[in-house]
């Protein structure tokens, strides 16, 4: 499979996700998780600046979507992973840590989505080393202080779909380009 083994790696996470999400967080918490943002439309701001930041990817590697076999998965890919990973991450990890202090709970659950963005990685030589960690664990961070400010996951999501599109998540995975190419 090579490089294309994301594929089935990332299907069974998405499955293992989704039975500790229906298990433990229940359809009221993502009820909840979906309601309307309360607080500052501020924060709102933060997470949508935080889905732009890949933008510059999209636009200079864009061309490497001509090819259905390339652009098919990266929309699925786009468009189902934020909601899994943001009920998992933010809506289900902070509400079980909810008895702890907030810090640490932002801190918990954003270093374990970061370590979980850079053990995928290890097929990819663009998701390899610290930058990504870095990268995810600061995004984990600005989207559980918006989700805690906010109460809600629905601009978190938005960001996140963001990050996977802008991102070229596939062609990443792939490594169809280099950074600085």
């Amino acid at each position: 499979m090579g490089k294309w083994a994301f594929i089935p790696v990332i299907g069974i996470e998405w499955c293992l996700f989704l039975f500790f999400i229906l298990k433990f967080g229940k359809l009221d918490a993502i009820r909840r998780w979906l309601s309307k943002p309360s607080g500052s439309v501020g924060w709102t701001v933060l997470a949508l600046v935080v889905g732009t930041i890949p933008m510059a990817i999209f636009f200079k590697h864009v061309d490497l979507l001509a090819s259905w076999q390339i652009w098919v998965p990266w929309i699925v890919l786009a468009l189902i992973n934020p909601w899994i990973e943001e009920f998992y991450w933010r809506g289900l990890l902070l509400d079980y840590t909810g008895e702890w202090k907030s810090w640490l709970a932002i801190l918990f659950t954003s270093f374990l989505f970061a370590a979980n963005h850079a053990v995928f990685g290890v097929n990819s030589e663009l998701f390899r080393g610290v930058e990504v960690f870095i990268s995810t664990f600061i995004m984990g961070i600005i989207w559980a202080l918006v989700f805690k400010k906010t109460f809600s996951l629905r601009w978190v999501i938005v960001a996140h779909f963001m990050v996977d599109f802008f991102n070229l998540s596939v062609p990443s995975f792939l490594d169809l380009y280099k950074p600085g190419w």
